[in-house]
């Protein structure tokens, strides 16, 4: 837990330079902030929620209670912005002319040097409809919707994050929690480059899964319709598999 817990914070902090800045912009406050409100929201509370993440007694209750896959939004309670903005203000002030352009210059210099751009993860993309999800997605969520009722269809790691943004009516068998490392076996079947429909027909029937969805040029193991998959659809590059013995006729 202790090991998963840094693990965390270091993917939280990037290149852990804003989190240099913090650390320094809460001592800066701590050394000269008067006002009591503000010295409680801004220097006691971040201080307290970075003592109460590290506490290994709370993480371990946290994660029995709520689950280990959202221990890192802990951090989201942390006001890093709003503190690093105040203390940047207060600092602005001890600067007259040109001086507090070229300190405000240095500071967003230093924010642009923190930090990664959005779209340096392949994860993202540039939009390409109005719900800012991958065509494909749409798509194949559109093909497999059943009226009436929700389905469940195993999809593959780029699809992940868009699924449930774009259809409450298609569930997955696994959330973004395989991004964190968790393991689900059908998950890390369908991201293999040759796929055993043997074992594919029996997770599938494991986990309730009425379709299966992945790349069409991967090679495939065996015949579809021995273990009663049936070819659905080939969408934009990616093959729909339907699981015939969960019918979704209720």
């Amino acid at each position: 837990m202790w090991t998963e817990v840094f693990t965390v914070f270091q993917k939280y902090m990037g290149t852990g330079l804003i989190m240099i800045w913090f650390a320094a912009a809460l001592v800066f406050l701590f050394l000269t902030e008067k006002n009591r409100t503000r010295r409680i929201l801004l220097v006691y509370y971040p201080v307290v929620m970075l003592l109460l993440y590290f506490n290994p007694l709370f993480a371990d209750a946290f994660c029995r209670l709520v689950g280990s896959e959202i221990y890192f939004r802990v951090c989201w309670l942390l006001p890093v912005s709003v503190v690093l903005a105040y203390s940047t203000v207060l600092l602005a002030e001890h600067f007259k002319g040109k001086m507090k352009g070229l300190f405000l210059a240095a500071v967003l210099t230093v924010i642009i040097l923190s930090g990664r751009p959005v779209y340096s993860n392949p994860l993202y993309s540039v939009a390409q409809n109005e719900y800012h999800v991958p065509d494909s997605v749409v798509h194949i969520c559109d093909a497999i919707r059943y009226e009436g009722r929700e389905v469940k269809a195993a999809f593959p790691y780029e699809m992940l994050l868009y699924v449930r943004q774009y259809s409450p009516f298609v569930c997955m068998p696994y959330g973004r929690d395989m991004m964190l490392g968790d393991f689900n076996d059908l998950f890390s079947l369908i991201q293999r480059d040759r796929i055993d429909v043997k074992e594919l027909a029996e997770l599938m029937n494991q986990q309730g899964c009425h379709y299966a969805v992945f790349a069409e040029k991967k090679e495939i193991l065996g015949e579809p319709q021995d273990f009663d998959l049936k070819l659905f659809d080939t969408i934009d590059g990616y093959v729909i598999y339907q699981n015939l013995n969960l019918p979704l006729e209720y």
